[in-house]
């Protein structure tokens, strides 16, 4: 694409007014696209009842380092944790325990971290799935692609996924720490009141 295309400071008068009829109409819809966003994320709730779960059968919430940072990032930008519990990676106990933290907490969102690789141990996408109304089917492909820039290929083996459970937004992250920042910060805590807004509709 041509850069002339995204409208930026750069842009001078002259090179304005050499754009072709084509080019003007991709700005004029570039900038409404733009400003639809911004109108969306405007009336979007600054403060989301969020939860956390991790996926463990080793771990406590003293040394749950993806948890507590999730944690204190989402109190940070000013957002409200209403649980973090640690479960272990069974089905059953996945299915069970985020169907009653929702019915329980009413959580706007809940990140989980764990359990989404490939080993026989890791089950957590198998207990989501058939509790999932929507997916949001643009976040797995959106961390893999931040994943291949930072670990190369080895980001096939994350599987992690999001959806909608009765309105609760339910992500699903690898335990490792650094995999937890890049999604949150990158892809979920700029996108959270957004997204809230829509599933709440």
């Amino acid at each position: 694409m041509p850069s002339y295309f995204l409208p930026s400071p750069k842009h001078d008068l002259l090179r304005f007014f050499l754009l072709e009829p084509c080019e003007m109409n991709y700005l004029k819809v570039y900038r409404k696209r733009n400003l639809s966003i911004i109108e969306h994320k405007k009336n979007a709730p600054r403060k989301i009842k969020l939860g956390i779960i991790s996926v463990s059968s080793t771990r406590s919430l003293k040394d749950d380092k993806s948890g507590l940072w999730i944690n204190n990032r989402a109190l940070k930008e000013g957002h409200k944790v209403v649980f973090h519990h640690i479960i272990q990676d069974e089905i059953q106990a996945i299915t069970e325990n985020i169907l009653d933290a929702i019915r329980s907490h009413e959580p706007q969102v809940i990140l989980m971290t764990g359990g989404t690789g490939i080993s026989s141990k890791d089950v957590t996408i198998e207990a989501v799935l058939p509790l999932f109304e929507k997916a949001l089917t643009a976040f797995g492909p959106l961390f893999a692609q931040l994943s291949f820039e930072k670990i190369d290929s080895a980001a096939l083996l994350s599987r992690a996924t999001a959806g909608i459970i009765n309105k609760t937004i339910l992500f699903c992250l690898p335990g490792s720490l650094k995999a937890c920042k890049l999604a949150c910060k990158h892809l979920i805590f700029p996108e959270l009141g957004h997204l809230v807004k829509h599933a709440q509709e």
